[in-house]
């Protein structure tokens, strides 16, 4: 597996080193931030995969956070992880950051590291399906060169009983 970065960010050192050390042997390139301010300094130099950000922060929500990677980050995944679960906030962080997760704090060790685990796996096929799209496009951008330089040169001729002619003056040697 690629070594995705995660930047965490939360105002309490305390929950930040606790997500460092539930992370620590996974294969993940991590980045701590204390506060919305200091992960967009961070995701302005590093190219992030995914934010897990705490909902109630100081500064900014985490919800209006998430917004805002949302906007100037759109290819970065993004969690939101609160110790105040409330069904509204979980509604609004799915519907206006569109956040892939809501985890609540305190989180289990074993769920948030499969949750990673298939972000990554997702990530890692939206890339795939990014090389097999951009493929696709330089094909058929070749064909339609080729068409447009040799007119027809991609029409098969087919004979009365459907079979492909390759000649037509071909009988007639």
């Amino acid at each position: 597996m690629e070594n995705f970065k995660v930047l965490l960010v939360d105002d309490e050192a305390n929950v930040l080193n606790a997500l460092r050390r539930s992370l620590r042997k996974e294969p993940y390139q991590l980045y701590l931030a204390q506060g919305p301010e200091e992960a967009l300094d961070i995701l302005k130099d590093q190219e992030i995969d995914l934010v897990i950000s705490d909902h109630l922060m100081t500064a900014m929500d985490g919800l209006t956070f998430l917004k805002m990677v949302k906007n100037l980050y759109p290819q970065v995944i993004r969690i939101i992880l609160t110790g105040h679960a409330d069904l509204q906030i979980a509604i609004e962080a799915i519907n206006e950051g569109e956040v892939f997760k809501f985890l609540t704090k305190p989180w289990n060790d074993i769920e948030l590291k499969m949750t990673l685990k298939n972000i990554f796996d997702f990530i890692e096929l939206r890339r795939e399906n990014q090389v097999l799209l951009d493929t696709v496009q330089k094909q058929q951008m070749f064909i339609d060169k080729m068409e447009s330089d040799h007119p027809g040169i991609f029409e098969v001729k087919r004979d009365q009983k459907g079979a492909i002619v390759l000649d037509e003056d071909f009988g007639e040697l």
